[in-house]
C-alpha cells in the first residue's frame, strides 16, 4: 500500500499477551467480549473448500509426487491445508480466529480449495503427512513454535508458519514464517521517530513482561539507528511528576506501556510533547483521552477504506481489536499461500496486505511495514 511515511520494512510477530503470559513464545489471547462459538468445529480433519472461479496455475514442478493438485471439473486446483490447533485449550481461540481469516480470503478470493486439519503438536506431523498425500499443494500453519519445530524436517510442500522459527530449528528450504511479534513494532517504531527526526527521545516503560519486551527491542533498535543509548524511564503512577521531569530533557516520548497507564502519563503531559506509540494502545474506540498520539498498526484498522482491505468482510463474530489482528493475519496468510504455491523458485513475493506490506525476506520470513496514523482519528501521517 501507498504510504505518506517511509517506515522500515521489520520481520513481525506481534502477540497479544496476558501480563502473566507474556513470557511464552506463543500467541495468547486476552480475555475477549464475546463468546466465539461460531467458530468452533469438531476436532480432525474437516475438509473446507471453497468453490474455484478459474483454475489457478499448477503447483511448481519442484514439488514432490507425492503432493498431486486437486482436481475440479478436469482442471488442476490448488489445494490449501489450513493446519491449526483448534481444539487445543491453550491455542484453541487464537487457531480460531486465524483459521476464520483464512476462510474468509477463500471465499472472496476463490482461487483455491481449503482442507482444514485440526492438529497439536503430538500430532502435527502425522496429519501433516496424511494432508499432503491427499493432494495439499500448500499449508498454513501450524500456530506454536513448539509444533514448528517438530514439523520442521518433515516439511515437503511450501508450508507457512504462523509463528516465529527458533533458533535451533534447522532450515527447511520449504519452511516460510509470517507472523506477528511485539519487538517487530518497537524497532519500526524506534525507525518512525528517527524518521520524524527525533534525536533524543525518552522510552516510558511499563513492569509486565511485554511492555519490557517491546523496550528492550525499542532500545536496541535505537542505538542501532542513532549510535546513542535511549534515555529510559519507569513508569510510576504514583510519581508522574518526577516523570514529567525527566520528559524535559526529552524531545519526543515512546511508550512501552499498556492502554490504560498511557492514558493516565497523556493526561499530565503538554499538549506541545510529541508521543509515540505502537498497536498496543490501540484498543479500539475513539480513545480521545490519547487524541494525538502517533502510533502504527495494521492496515485493517488505519485504513479500512483502502481497496485492498474493504475487499474482504469483517468478523462475524464480534472480537476485541487483539484477537481481530488474527483475523486479518489470517486473510494475509491465504493470499500468501497462493504465492508461494504458484510462485517460481528465488522470486520475489511481495503482498499488498491487510496486515501490512508484506515482503519476503531473509531466512524465508515475511517482513511487514505498518502505516501510521494519529489517535484519536485515522489521520495518516
Amino acid at each position: 500500500m501507498q504510504r505518506l511515511t517511509p517506515l522500515l520494512l521489520v520481520g513481525v510477530l506481534l502477540t497479544w499477551l496476558t501480563p502473566a503470559m507474556a513470557q511464552t513464545p506463543d500467541y495468547i489471547i486476552q480475555s475477549n467480549g464475546a463468546p466465539m462459538r461460531a467458530l468452533e468445529r469438531p476436532p480432525g480433519q474437516t475438509p473446507r473448500l471453497a468453490p474455484a472461479r478459474s483454475a489457478p496455475e499448477a503447483a511448481p514442478p519442484s514439488q514432490p509426487a507425492s503432493a498431486p493438485a486437486a482436481r475440479t471439473g478436469g482442471r488442476a486446483t490448488l489445494r490449501i491445508g489450513v493446519i491449526l490447533p483448534v481444539e487445543t485449550s491453550a491455542l484453541g481461540e487464537a487457531a480460531a480466529v486465524v483459521r476464520s481469516g483464512v476462510e474468509a480470503a477463500a471465499q472472496v478470493d476463490q482461487n483455491a480449495e481449503l482442507y482444514s486439519v485440526d492438529a497439536s503438536t503430538d500430532n502435527v506431523v502425522q496429519r501433516y503427512r496424511a494432508a499432503v498425500a491427499d493432494g495439499v499443494n500448500v499449508v498454513i500453519g501450524p500456530l506454536s513454535r513448539e509444533a514448528i519445530a517438530q514439523l520442521a524436517p518433515a516439511v515437503t510442500v511450501p508450508t507457512l508458519a504462523l509463528n516465529s522459527i527458533g533458533r535451533e530449528v534447522a532450515p527447511n528450504p520449504k519452511l516460510y514464517s509470517l507472523s506477528l511479534i511485539v519487538e517487530g513494532e518497537a524497532r519500526q517504531l524506534a525507525q518512525l521517530m528517527r524518521d520524524d527526526g527525533r534525536a533524543s527521545p525518552m522510552l516510558v516503560v511499563g513492569a509486565d513482561a511485554l511492555s519490557q519486551r517491546l523496550a528492550r527491542a525499542f532500545a536496541d533498535q535505537w542505538r542501532k539507528i542513532s549510535g546513542k543509548e535511549v534515555l529510559q524511564r519507569p513508569f510510576d503512577g504514583n510519581d508522574l511528576p518526577a516523570l514529567l521531569a525527566a520528559s524535559g530533557q526529552a524531545d519526543a516520548l515512546a511508550l512501552a506501556l499498556d492502554a490504560s497507564q498511557a492514558a493516565r502519563l497523556k493526561a499530565a503531559l503538554t499538549p506541545d510533547m510529541p508521543v509515540y506509540g505502537t498497536s498496543q494502545l490501540n484498543i479500539g474506540g475513539n480513545q480521545p483521552e490519547l487524541a494525538g498520539v502517533r502510533f502504527i498498526d495494521m492496515p485493517w484498522f488505519l485504513m479500512p477504506d483502502h481497496p485492498a482491505v474493504k475487499r474482504y468482510p469483517r468478523p462475524a463474530t464480534a472480537l476485541t481489536p487483539q484477537t481481530e489482528r488474527l483475523y486479518a493475519l489470517g486473510i494475509d496468510a491465504y493470499r500468501l499461500a497462493v504465492l508461494l504455491a504458484t510462485a517460481r523458485p528465488g522470486a520475489a513475493v511481495k503482498l499488498d496486505g491487510v496486515s501490512g506490506d508484506l515482503k519476503l525476506g531473509r531466512d524465508r520470513v515475511f517482513e511487514r511495514q505498518l502505516p501510521a496514523g494519529l489517535m484519536g482519528g485515522n489521520a495518516l501521517q
